[in-house]
């Protein structure tokens, strides 16, 4: 077998057979076989939804507000010290 038969898995799905035209009619456009515009269009459609979980959009009033904690941040209150240590103490016992 193969490399590239080792490193595959098949993904298999029940779709109705409008669904399964319109897509065989757009692979035909596209000129890729059905499984291939599949895939391309699956994985276009992944990389897009990852990368949007990725990226975090603020105002430029709250960009300067973080960027302001960042170069100045406030002093520890009891409430962040207590967390802080609970963390510690957390981490060291399980690792």
């Amino acid at each position: 077998m193969s490399d590239t038969q080792e490193n595959t898995v098949r993904i298999t799905a029940r779709i109705p057979v409008s669904i399964q035209e319109t897509l065989q009619k757009a692979a035909e456009l596209s000129g890729a076989t059905l499984n291939q515009f599949m895939i391309q269009a699956a994985l276009k459609e992944a990389k897009k939804l990852i990368e949007h979980e990725r990226i975090i959009i603020l105002s430029q009033n709250d960009a300067d507000k973080v960027f302001s904690l960042i170069e100045n941040p406030p002093v520890a209150n009891a409430k962040l010290k207590a967390a802080w240590k609970k963390h510690k103490e957390f981490f060291s016992e399980n690792h």
